[in-house]
């Protein structure tokens, strides 16, 4: 009877062990976004592709911004493992000077945040 015990407890501490080992994976295509020299004015939506590596959903639970000059958008819906998914960005391109912002990514993945990078050069172009 002691011995039906103990296979039973290790056959339920095993199973328990191998559900735990099932977990999303976020992998971006690229962890910094080049705008490169952008004019005044001009589109500042940019979008950070990512693929979900993982075995289990990915749930991205919140995106920030270092500045409210840059605006963030998550995904709503859970990315399936192997689905691909998106992240925008909009800057606001009425500032002129550098880009360096960064872009904190909050998710179930098994590196629960990521930060990325955007950067690049809002110029005036004649004298605007």
């Amino acid at each position: 009877m002691k011995n039906v015990i103990i296979v039973l407890f290790a056959g339920l501490l095993s199973i328990g062990v191998y559900a735990q080992e099932k977990t999303a994976k976020i992998e971006f295509k690229a962890e910094t976004l080049d705008y490169g020299v952008i004019e005044k004015g001009s589109d500042g939506v940019r979008v950070f592709e990512f693929t979900n590596t993982g075995d289990a959903p990915l749930i991205i639970t919140k995106v920030s911004s270092s500045c409210g000059c840059t605006i963030p958008k998550k995904p709503e819906k859970p990315i399936l493992p192997g689905e691909t998914g998106e992240i925008q960005v909009k800057y606001d391109t009425k500032r002129v000077g550098p880009i360096r912002k960064a872009i904190t990514v909050i998710s179930n993945a098994s590196t629960p945040t990521k930060v990325l990078k955007i950067k690049g050069e809002v110029k005036a172009i004649d004298g605007k």
